[in-house]
């Protein structure tokens, strides 16, 4: 790792890697980006990773075999892109969110075995991308996403109910971005709330 000290990015995607991921990759003094998705990564996302430096960091961990729970570390960190979906990650991820945070835009957890209530978690107001499909996410859809301009949003497949909120950009993706969960109701489901 002594090569890569001065390194700002590091990418290593479609490569077929194996085994888990260094922690020591999370000590580079000067990374700001880390790509490692498409691989055969496997074991947990190393609590070092809460140290990356910049404000304006991303992270691609998608597509690989990673287990465990998401390292709150990563809570205190603030981040542009995020992507750790299609892993077998488990737990709680809400604390990667927060109205504190002014630089997050892009977060895709979808695909992982992730648990927690929806209603409670606070969004920055720089989010335009949330792609949360497939998890065992409760609670109601917070009103307070209604004032984000979203480009993607899906929370499909997991077990949220209530009525989904109106105004902003939520009624601009269609059922797809909804559906399969517990009891959602509301445009653009068919499903009228009671």
């Amino acid at each position: 790792m002594a090569q890569w000290v001065t390194t700002s990015l590091f990418s290593n995607t479609y490569n077929s890697l194996t085994g888990p991921i260094p922690s020591s990759l999370g000590l580079l003094p000067k990374l700001t980006g880390l790509r490692l998705d498409r691989n055969k990564l496997m074991g947990p996302i190393p609590d070092t990773f809460g140290q990356f430096k910049g404000n304006d960091f991303y992270l691609y961990l998608s597509h690989n075999q990673l287990s465990g729970k998401i390292p709150s570390s990563l809570g205190s960190k603030e981040f542009t892109y995020v992507d750790l979906s299609r892993n077998k990650l488990e737990g709680d991820a809400s604390f990667l969110f927060g109205s504190g945070k002014t630089t997050v835009q892009h977060v895709d957890l979808s695909r992982n075995l992730l648990e927690f209530e929806l209603s409670k978690v606070e969004f920055p107001k720089s989010l335009i991308y949330l792609d949360l499909n497939h998890n065992t996410i409760s609670g109601t859809i917070p009103p307070g996403l209604t004032v984000l301009e979203f480009q993607q949003f899906n929370v499909s497949y997991n077990m949220l109910c209530g009525k989904i909120p109106v105004g902003g950009s939520l009624q601009k993706f269609d059922y797809s971005a909804y559906f399969h969960n517990r009891c959602l109701c509301g445009a653009p489901l068919d499903q009228k709330c009671k």
